[in-house]
């Protein structure tokens, strides 16, 4: 909620007495304070002068306030709007609370019920305001242009969706685990004209399936035990939005047969009831299985599959978009650094070489948490192999060819000790691993070649 200090309100009301009274008592509590004796006047206010709420009167000569607050909901619809109004116009009082206003009060005024109200349209108007920052960030967030993807098979994905996402057609995205089907379904939503609606994501393989139909049709009471009360399902929170359907190719025979109605007819059941309920929701479903190898054997509805698929998407592995594995190491670098509040400058190149090479069975899953793991364990300003887990390192082809954790200056060189490094591991390659034939050809005593793999771990401990 604002500080009063830094909330004005504007009082609007023809009765000069009246108005200085109400005015005196609301800068007694600290707030700011604009006057208007008129709704014409009140509008134009509006227009020039920002303010937090207004307190207006009913009843005024030259534009009455239920006039003034339709204008002005027009112009503003988010500015709290308190009527004052007397007995003899209550109905009048009704009829704003239907234009929009927060809410009426009666005269003569209750100042402690005037109070009340006053800071309770505010922080309503806050929260409304956070609601609508908070969905702004979650746009921006899954805007089809800020989604990370450089290599062709994401180009071509990313173009799909450009052109599926303001169409109200039904999606079906295909792709392994780990490979982004969720940040592609909230991006569908996010850039259609449902955007501003709920966005309701079900997985299907975390519920029983004893429990999916309630959780998606809703139940009536008594249908069930434990069920004590009726309960919406998710097909009616989600209406007039979308409804991710994570996983479908793990539900059963039954259910889909229940699904394939709701495309089918647009409407559902509650477990336990007979009343038929249209829904308005656009279905984009999820899943990792070849839904057409299920349907040979006899796991998945071939008329549902058919239903679903009208706009199918692909998401690739990571392995088939190696482009892409720089940017999103990056990313997820900053993303991790600045949660764990450490200034970290990059990956030194073979780290992110490791990186590119690596066949990431669990797909950007797998990398997000390979990265968050590398920050947590870093000490220093750069990740390098050792912060890596050992499933990727063991696997990098020439991690013997290679220096260990060689780091650029900010001048583009090396260091002295990787320098060092690099040609002791060189020459132990040179001399298969001999480590006194290495000795003699870097020109040093074998205890001191012994000592220098230790400092650097590259020796027994």
């Amino acid at each position: 909620m604002l500080a009063p200090k830094t909330t004005k309100i504007l009082i609007v009301d023809d009765d000069p007495g009246h108005l200085v009274s109400v005015k005196t008592i609301i800068r007694s509590w600290g707030y700011g304070v604009e006057t208007a004796d008129d709704g014409s006047v009140t509008v134009d206010m509006v227009k020039s002068t920002p303010v937090d709420l207004i307190l207006m009167d009913v009843r005024m000569a030259k534009l009455s306030g239920i006039e003034a607050l339709k204008q002005i909901k027009v112009y503003n619809p988010t500015i709290p709007v308190i009527i004052m109004t007397a007995y003899s116009s209550v109905n009048s009082a009704v009829e704003a609370i239907k234009s929009g206003a927060y809410d009426y009060l009666i005269k003569p005024l209750d100042f402690e019920v005037l109070k009340l109200t006053i800071e309770r349209a505010i922080e309503h108007a806050g929260l409304r305001k956070e609601n609508r920052s908070l969905k702004e960030h979650l746009r921006s967030d899954y805007d089809i242009a800020n989604i990370i993807g450089r290599s062709q098979p994401m180009k071509k994905l990313l173009e799909m969706m450009s052109m599926i996402a303001p169409s109200e057609a039904t999606v079906l995205i295909t792709g392994d685990s780990g490979t982004g089907k969720e940040l592609i379904a909230r991006s569908l939503h996010f850039n259609s004209l449902r955007k501003d609606k709920p966005l309701v994501v079900v997985n299907c393989a975390a519920i029983t399936e004893t429990l999916l139909e309630s959780e998606l049709f809703g139940h009536e009471k008594g249908s069930f035990t434990g069920a004590d009360k009726r309960r919406e399902g998710r097909f009616m929170q989600a209406d007039q939005g979308s409804i991710f359907l994570d996983e479908i190719g793990e539900t059963s025979s039954t259910m889909q047969a229940k699904l394939l109605r709701v495309l089918q007819e647009r409407e559902i059941q509650r477990v336990g009831g007979e009343e038929t309920l249209k829904v308005d929701v656009r279905i984009i479903a999820a899943t990792n299985r070849d839904l057409q190898k299920d349907i040979v054997e006899g796991h998945f509805r071939e008329d549902l599959f058919y239903r679903l698929n009208v706009m199918p998407l692909n998401v690739p592995p990571l392995k088939e978009r190696r482009d892409d594995i720089p940017l999103l190491a990056q990313h997820f670098l900053k993303k991790f650094a600045d949660k764990n509040r450490k200034t970290i400058k990059g990956f030194v190149p073979l780290a992110m070489d490791m990186l590119v090479n690596y066949e990431w069975p669990g797909n950007v899953r797998e990398l997000e948490n390979a990265i968050e793991r590398a920050v947590i364990l870093l000490t220093g300003e750069h990740i390098t192999e050792n912060q890596l887990p050992l499933n990727i390192t063991e696997k990098y082809p020439e991690l013997e060819t290679q220096p260990t954790g060689t780091t650029l200056l900010m001048d583009g060189t090396h260091s002295l000790e990787d320098i060092e490094k690099e040609a002791i591991l060189s020459t132990l390659k040179a001399s298969i691993g001999n480590k006194a034939e290495a000795a003699r050809r870097l020109g040093v005593t074998r205890k001191t070649l012994h000592n220098k793999l230790k400092n650097y771990g590259l020796g027994p401990k």
